[in-house]
């Protein structure tokens, strides 16, 4: 999955359909995935963003393990063994609307109820990891979220995140939704192509706009062409995205 011209290393179809959802928050500044946390006691990953956050000393990895009784994962080989650095699946740096930053922890699971006992100790450990750090740690599993939308958003990421659509062309895509409700979801495309002079970027402003939630579509839709566009309450749209809800499957 290529993210403002990055490629971004997923393992599972989870961790995309979560990737797609976290590219849906307009205030995204950066997205790690597998980003390493730390075994030592040290500051918070929130410092590679501001200087100020240096000073400030948090526990790593081998003491909260130690803290809750827990076995620290090692990794072993050649006849020796070491302690195993853990990683999250994906750290979202976000900005606020006073200019700070905030981060978003996320990991994702397809089925809590598989968890082994030692899945849930790993676990406990990076979510405690995380919350010493004042940072929101959640976990997503399939249930957080309708099939549909996770459907959605994979065939329409090549134009979401394909090349941006200005804000002169996205406005040409809303104000042509508002024009076409009713109408098929290829008539609605198809007025916009006539209005930008392109298939491609009509694709793009439309679904840019719909991904900002400037164009609120339910995305339970389907990939059928003949449906409609459906349009929700603002409110209604941004829950659809157990990320932009911050919706949690662990307790």
């Amino acid at each position: 999955m290529v993210w403002k011209s990055r490629h971004l290393e997923l393992l599972s179809d989870g961790e995309w359909v979560g990737a797609l959802f976290s590219t849906m928050l307009t205030n995204l500044v950066d997205v790690r995935e597998q980003s390493p946390i730390s075994l030592e006691d040290g500051p918070s990953e929130i410092s590679l963003y501001d200087a100020r956050h240096l000073t400030a000393i948090f526990p790593g990895t081998l003491n909260i393990a130690r803290q809750l009784g827990f076995k620290h994962p090692r990794v072993y080989g050649d006849g020796t063994s070491d302690d195993w650095q853990m990683t999250t699946d994906q750290v979202l740096m976000l900005k606020r609307s006073n200019g700070t930053f905030e981060i978003l922890a996320v990991s994702y699971k397809s089925d809590l109820a598989a968890l082994t006992k030692r899945d849930r100790q790993l676990l406990a450990i990076e979510k405690e990891y995380w919350n010493a750090r004042g940072v929101t740690w959640i976990l997503i599993t399939a249930d957080l979220f309708e099939e549909l939308v996770g459907l959605t958003l994979r065939g329409s990421a090549p134009w979401a995140l394909g090349s941006e659509a200005s804000v002169a062309e996205r406005q040409i895509a809303i104000e042509t939704v508002a024009q076409t409700i009713g109408h098929t979801f290829t008539y609605t495309v198809n007025s916009i192509e006539a209005r930008l002079g392109d298939k491609d970027l009509a694709q793009r402003s439309l679904w840019q706009a719909i991904w900002s939630g400037e164009i609120p579509m339910d995305l339970r839709r389907g990939w059928r062409p003949h449906h409609p566009i459906k349009l929700l309450s603002h409110d209604a749209f941004a829950a659809l995205n157990p990320v932009a809800a911050r919706r949690t499957s662990w307790n």
